[in-house]
């Protein structure tokens, strides 16, 4: 059935209905990876990419937490009003309901948002995973984290605010580009994210990375198996393994 819009954003501010998406086969590859983020970034330093986003800066909600998946992406900006008279008036100008009801099993919500208010709260992150993201990826501040770990829900963001966002900020657009943390963030390109940080794979250059992000991975695994085993570090030091 062909995707609707909900009339939340003007019809023009939702780039796409529906996502640019990489083969299964490819998604499976990056989960697959022993370890997620670490691999690709050596694999995007080896292929000239840009892509990763340090847990320091991007830190996870919820600890031991990993997923990959395609990018929705959501932008929010700063509103011009007066906050107390748009809170009586109920005017409340956040959209991210338009990226949840376009969401399908497996996807990842990616807000570019505004520090010091909300830009997810608890019962949005609830029907965002009732319709089928897996997690949050939030260049910004949200509320409620006891609700994302309560739910066992994923996200990552910059830290935590009491402070709601519906009078306080906009969003513009839904599936367009975004920057996260200096990170441009196209609708489909893929994420991937742990406890060390964060990792937007463009989606045609997936396959490539992915190759690389293997021998990587085999390389590494191959050399912890000999650390195990008790080879010698001269030994260990005298073999390519990657």
């Amino acid at each position: 059935m062909a995707k609707t819009t909900l009339g939340k954003l003007p019809r023009d501010a939702i780039r796409m209905l529906e996502l640019p998406r990489v083969a299964p086969g490819i998604i499976g590859g990056f989960r697959n990876l022993v370890d997620l983020t670490g691999t690709l970034s050596d694999a995007c330093d080896e292929l000239g990419i840009v892509a990763v986003i340090p847990g320091y800066v991007l830190p996870p909600v919820n600890l031991g937490k990993r997923i990959v998946g395609p990018a929705l992406t959501v932008r929010n900006i700063a509103r011009d009003v007066q906050i107390h008279k748009a809170a009586q008036d109920k005017v409340n100008t956040q959209g991210e309901t338009e990226a949840h009801n376009l969401a399908e099993p497996g996807d990842v919500l990616v807000i570019e948002g505004v520090m010091g208010c909300s830009n997810m709260g608890g019962q949005s992150a609830t029907i965002a995973r009732r319709q089928g993201f897996i997690g949050a990826i939030v260049d910004a501040t949200v509320r409620d984290p006891d609700q994302y770990r309560g739910m066992d829900w994923p996200v990552w963001c910059k830290g935590f605010t009491p402070i709601t966002g519906k009078w306080r900020m906009q969003t513009v657009e839904v599936n367009g580009t975004v920057q996260i943390c200096g990170i441009p963030v196209r609708p489909g390109d893929i994420v991937c994210a742990d406890d060390a940080g964060v990792a937007v794979i463009p989606r045609e250059k997936a396959a490539q990375v992915l190759e690389a992000a293997r021998k990587i991975d085999a390389g590494d695994s191959k050399r912890k198996a000999d650390i195990d085993a008790g080879v010698g570090i001269g030994d260990i030091l005298k073999t390519k393994y990657k």
